[in-house]
């Protein structure tokens, strides 16, 4: 009687065991990120990408604007954002607090947005933003913004309605980050006149010899605009895809991280490489992300995602 027990106890043990450690269902073996085409979200969603697939799922983007982008992540048709600038963006994304999970604990720290111009027009007395009246004629009455709906043109169209500044008369030029950063290209090669915004991480800081103007706090915050960068994610996610969502609630990067991911995207290396060849550098920052992280079949998560970058 005991010899036919001991097999039968010995299989249900190892199901159970089996059992406790499963990871997500096969409904979340494919994650959806948002992606709303600014370069420091090509390099955070690089680095979550290349460890989530060496966890064995599969990661699809999205691209969309911010709006989209949250309504896609409200309505689970997105699992995941992970560039929730905070303040710049709360207009866009707190409206959605309620419908969403917005991490408490911010991805990342040290950044900052507002407005910054070229060093020559910063040393000819263009140094603040109550000297923006001043050059209102030199810069064509314009400042140069991002993508529509993102949080700085927002700020900067509140800033030109409020007559902030006495900046009434401005004009916002909206277009994209790679469109803008072409302007600022094309007026310093001619050492022209011209006001953008700036924000760090960004390789436009290595490449640009740029300044940023102080005395924005009322439109930008604080500390030159210094900010929070903080994760969504949908509720369907968390509730039903719970490792995969502990990753993403663990991922936590720095502005030295991303400006180095960056700079490489912007010299036109994929993401993804670009992130896999700063993990092989930097594998320390994996046992906080995958604390407690499985694979996909619920497998040792740290063991796997080393494996595959070949650490």
């Amino acid at each position: 009687m005991k010899s036919s027990i001991a097999p039968l106890v010995a299989a249900l043990l190892a199901t159970f065991t089996t059992l406790a450690v499963a990871a997500d269902p096969e409904s979340c073996a494919n994650i959806k990120l948002g992606d709303i085409g600014w370069t420091d979200n090509a390099a955070n969603n690089g680095l979550a990408t290349v460890v989530a697939e060496g966890l064995g799922y599969k990661v699809t983007k999205t691209t969309a604007s911010v709006p989209i982008a949250m309504i896609g992540v409200k309505g689970g048709q997105l699992d995941a954002f992970l560039d929730y600038w905070s303040p710049a963006l709360d207009t866009t994304v707190l409206p959605f607090k309620d419908a969403v999970d917005i991490q408490s604990e911010p991805n990342m720290v040290g950044a900052k947005e507002t407005l910054a111009v070229p060093r020559y027009l910063y040393d000819a007395g263009l140094k603040t933003f109550n000297d923006l009246p001043k050059y209102k004629d030199q810069l064509g009455g314009r400042i140069y913004g991002i993508e529509v709906g993102s949080g700085a043109n927002k700020l900067i169209a509140k800033m030109i309605a409020d007559n902030d500044y006495d900046t009434g008369g401005f004009k916002l030029v909206e277009s994209s980050e790679a469109a803008m950063l072409v302007e600022v290209k094309r007026a310093t090669s001619k050492k022209a006149p011209i006001v953008f915004v700036g924000w760090a991480p960004h390789p436009m800081n290595l490449e640009n010899d740029m300044v940023y103007l102080s005395g924005g706090d009322k439109v930008f915050g604080p500390d030159y605009g210094a900010a929070k960068v903080h994760t969504v994610l949908s509720k369907h996610f968390e509730s039903s895809c719970s490792n995969s969502a502990k990753l993403f609630r663990q991922l936590r990067f720095t502005p030295e991280m991303e400006g180095t991911i960056m700079q490489s995207v912007m010299a036109k290396k994929d993401a993804l490489d670009a992130s896999r060849a700063y993990l092989k550098q930097h594998g320390d920052v994996l046992p906080v992300w995958l604390n407690g992280v499985t694979t996909v079949d619920g497998k040792d998560g740290l063991a796997a995602v080393k494996q595959s970058l070949g650490l």
